[in-house]
C-alpha cells in the first residue's frame, strides 16, 4: 500500500473513532420516576454498551430546559407520561422524525405519530362508591353529565393533561358542542370543587364525600397491590367500571417517547426506542407503572391489572389527543371546569 493510502486510512480512522465514541453514550431527559426503569436502563447498556446519562425532573421543567438550550441541547430522548406532554415538545418543534421499521412493526399505528411513541398505555376509568351510587347510573363517560348524578362527581382540574385528553376523545366522537354540553354538565354534578390528584378523587368516593369519580386505571392497579389495610378498605368500598364499553370503549392514554431533532447521538436514540419496543423492556416500561404494554404480544404477570380485568379500549389515534389540547381546553373554561 502505498504512503498515500496509509496516511489517508489513518486519518479516516482517527475521524471515525470520535464518532464511535459519541454513539456509546445517549443523554436522556426524562419525566418518568420509577424503580424498575433502573433495571430497563441498565438492560438497555448490557444489551448495547451505551451508556444512560438520566436527566429526571417533571414535564414542564425539562420541556423549559430543552427549549432554553435549544440548538446546543445534550438530550437526545425526551420521555414522558401523557399525549398531551408529548404533544406539546411536538408544538414546539423539538422532536424529529424517526423512520424504523421496527417501531412501526410493533406499536400499533393509533398508538404512534411520525416523531413519538407510546411504550405503555393507560385507561381513564370510572369509580362509584358502593352504597350511594347505582353503577347502571355511571356506565358510560356521558352519564357522568347526566341529572341523576347531581352533587356526586369528584374530579382533579379541568386543566390537567389527563382531563383534557379524556376531552379530546370526547371532541374527536361527538364534535365541539356536545363535548361543551357534556363539560357544562359535569360541572353542574360536581360534589365540590375540583382538587386533588385521582387518588384523592378515588379516596372521596370510599369515603362517601362523592359518589363518582374519574381516575387513571395504575391508581388503582397500585391499590389493589398494595398490602396496607387503609388501601384494602378503600378498595372495598369501589366498583370500578370500565366506561363506554358498548361504544367507542375506555379512554387510553399512554407513556412515550421521542427523539430531539438536535440529538447528538442520534443512532443511539432511534436503538433506545427500539430498546423499548422489546418484549423485555415492555415488560418493565409498563409494570413500573402498573400499566399495559402496547405491544399486543407481550403480556404482563401484574396482579393488580388482572384484577380489573379486560375492557373495550377506544381507538382514537395519540396525535389526535394530543392535537386537540387547547380546543379542549377552551371547552373546560366555557363550561367553568377550572
Amino acid at each position: 500500500m502505498s504512503p498515500k493510502k496509509i496516511a489517508a486510512l489513518a486519518l479516516a480512522t482517527l475521524t471515525t473513532l470520535p464518532a464511535m465514541a459519541q454513539q456509546k453514550e445517549l443523554n436522556l431527559y426524562s419525566a418518568r420516576h420509577y424503580q424498575t426503569d433502573e433495571a430497563l436502563y441498565s438492560d438497555f447498556t448490557k444489551q448495547t454498551g451505551i451508556k444512560i446519562n438520566r436527566i429526571e425532573a417533571g414535564e414542564n421543567e425539562l420541556l423549559e430546559r430543552l427549549r432554553n438550550e435549544g440548538a446546543h441541547s445534550p438530550a437526545d430522548i425526551f420521555l414522558t407520561v401523557d399525549a398531551a406532554r408529548l404533544g406539546k415538545a411536538d408544538e414546539l418543534g423539538l422532536f424529529a422524525p424517526v423512520k424504523s421499521a421496527l417501531l412501526n412493526k410493533r406499536i400499533p399505528a393509533q398508538l404512534r405519530t411520525d416523531t413519538w411513541f407510546a411504550f405503555s398505555s393507560r385507561a381513564r376509568v370510572i369509580v362509584v362508591n358502593k352504597a350511594s351510587v347505582n353503577p347502571a347510573d355511571a356506565q358510560t363517560y356521558e352519564d357522568l353529565a347526566n341529572p341523576k348524578l347531581k352533587g356526586k362527581v369528584c374530579v382533579r382540574s379541568g386543566g390537567h393533561p389527563y382531563n383534557l385528553s379524556l376531552g379530546a376523545s370526547l371532541l374527536a366522537h361527538h364534535g365541539a358542542e356536545k363535548t361543551e354540553a357534556w363539560a357544562k354538565g359535569l360541572v353542574a354534578n360536581f360534589a365540590r370543587s375540583p382538587k386533588g390528584g385521582d387518588t384523592d378523587q378515588i379516596k372521596a368516593v370510599a369515603a362517601g364525600e362523592c359518589g363518582v369519580a374519574i381516575a387513571n386505571s395504575y391508581y388503582l392497579a397500585r391499590m389493589l397491590r398494595s398490602e396496607k389495610p387503609e388501601d384494602k378498605k378503600i378498595m372495598e368500598g369501589v366498583t370500578i367500571i370500565w366506561p363506554n364499553q358498548k361504544s367507542t370503549g375506555a379512554h387510553i392514554n399512554i407513556s412515550g417517547a421521542g427523539m430531539l431533532k438536535t440529538a447528538p447521538h442520534k443512532e443511539a436514540a432511534v436503538k433506545f426506542l427500539e430498546y423499548l419496543a422489546s418484549d423485555q423492556a415492555q415488560v418493565y416500561f409498563a409494570d413500573g407503572n402498573n400499566e399495559w404494554p402496547v405491544v399486543a404480544s407481550v403480556k404482563t404477570n401484574n396482579p393488580g391489572l388482572q384484577a380489573m380485568g379486560s375492557f373495550k379500549a377506544d381507538s382514537v389515534k395519540v396525535g389526535t389527543l394530543a392535537a386537540k389540547q387547547a380546543d379542549v381546553q377552551k371547552i373546560y373554561d366555557r363550561a367553568g371546569w377550572r
